[in-house]
């Protein structure tokens, strides 16, 4: 009958645990909703910060990125602009060049550069 008499105060201590649990579980239930009332504002500021300095980096990001893109725009511009520039003063160069060879070419050959090619009059 030893054993059966173990068992039987095993049991009712664990009856005594479980019991002192709830009790403690409770309790620390209770204290957390009264005092949750004071920490809850601070969780709400928390919190706010939290965001706010979440929402400050993206602002960051965002404008260091469109930063970016800007000076990009820019320095895309600028370099368009410096080609067309450069562009225009070659065809400028090379349209002069041009120009002065033919009126050579045609005084070599004995022609004036007016009338290029016309029969001679049959009057």
């Amino acid at each position: 009958m030893g054993k059966q008499y173990n068992k039987v105060q095993k049991r009712r201590r664990r009856k005594q645990y479980f019991k002192r649990k709830q009790e403690q579980l409770k309790t620390s239930i209770a204290l957390k909703k009264s005092s949750g009332g004071k920490s809850a504002p601070a969780k709400k500021a928390a919190k706010k910060a939290a965001a706010k300095k979440t929402a400050k980096k993206t602002a960051k990001k965002t404008a260091k990125t469109a930063a970016k893109k800007a000076t990009k725009k820019v320095a895309k511009k600028a370099a368009k602009k410096a080609a067309k520039k450069a562009a225009k003063k070659t065809a400028k160069k090379a349209a002069p060049e041009a120009v002065e060879e033919k009126p050579a070419a045609e005084a070599a050959s004995g022609k004036e550069p007016s009338s290029p090619e016309e029969p001679p009059a049959a009057g």
